[in-house]
């Protein structure tokens, strides 16, 4: 019987994810050669797919760390979290958040010509909402080798900085107060 935590499902995730990858870049650059005007919904859609999955692995890994924090680091569990927290980031976030860039960028440069306080704001927030992405991933690192960089009070607030990031980036998106 095959275990999740052997090579093969981890690759097969790998591919599939690549492909997934490959068809949303085929996808979008055969909208961005429709032209603007017929691109901005696909895009668009395309864009809010993207950040509604880096969004679920930011607000899902940091839950994984409180869980992986009480496991002894030499055990099975930790070995079982270790690899969850390295797929959630190699398989679903890296890709959602390069898609959620390169598109996003592509909508503030055709569409709003990066004219307006509330995208130069939007923008901050989601280089700040990247760098918790970078800090997240450094930890997948360390708990991978089986270093336990911080407790779980701490990975439990942790939790929050992506949920109000988010909230700012969507405000800022929905309502352009400025």
């Amino acid at each position: 019987m095959e275990r999740q935590i052997d090579v093969n499902p981890g690759a097969r995730a790998a591919r599939k994810a690549a492909m997934a990858l490959g068809f949303f870049a085929v996808i979008g650059g055969g909208i961005m050669l429709a032209g603007p005007d017929q691109a901005y919904p696909w895009i668009k859609a395309l864009h809010v797919i993207a950040i509604i999955s880096w969004m679920a692995g930011l607000l899902y890994l940091p839950r994984l760390f409180i869980y992986h924090c009480d496991c002894d680091p030499a055990s099975e569990q930790a070995q079982t979290f270790a690899v969850m927290e390295a797929r959630l980031m190699r398989v679903i976030m890296n890709p959602a958040m390069v898609v959620s860039w390169i598109l996003g960028l592509y909508l503030a440069w055709q569409v709003f010509a990066f004219q307006g306080g509330w995208l130069h704001a939007k923008i901050l927030a989601v280089v700040v909402l990247s760098g918790v992405h970078g800090y997240f991933s450094k930890a997948v690192k360390a708990f991978g080798r089986g270093d336990y960089i911080r407790t779980p009070r701490y990975w439990r607030m942790m939790n929050e900085a992506p949920t109000l990031l988010m909230i700012v980036i969507v405000v800022l998106a929905v309502v352009k107060p400025f």
